[in-house]
């Protein structure tokens, strides 16, 4: 699993800048730069009746990837030591981003 790092704290599985989700995934299936790709997995609480009731926060998440042109893009899964994922103040998924995705 890779460490994550998120500042989207807005997201209903945001705690303390890590992700209470036992899984993510990253969307972007065609992105060549950070800006195209995406947090799948976000959920704006001020617009979700959602509730928090996810595992405990912790560092280390499961993160499925479709943003297969990123070198740590390995079978449709993340395999870098660790991610951050941005977008404080996004109101949708795509108003996210993976800001460690780096291009083949």
């Amino acid at each position: 699993m890779t460490n994550l790092k998120c500042s989207v704290t807005n997201c209903v599985y945001n705690d303390s800048h890590l992700c209470s989700k036992d899984a993510i995934r990253v969307g972007g299936e065609e992105a060549t730069e950070q800006q195209y790709t995406c947090c799948e997995s976000f959920c704006d609480c001020h617009h979700s009746s959602a509730k928090n009731n996810a595992n405990c926060a912790i560092p280390q998440t499961k993160i499925g990837c479709e943003a297969v042109n990123c070198i740590y893009n390995e079978n449709r899964y993340c395999h870098a030591n660790h991610i951050d994922i941005t977008g404080n103040g996004a109101g949708k998924p795509e108003q996210t981003e993976c800001s460690t995705f780096k291009m083949k």
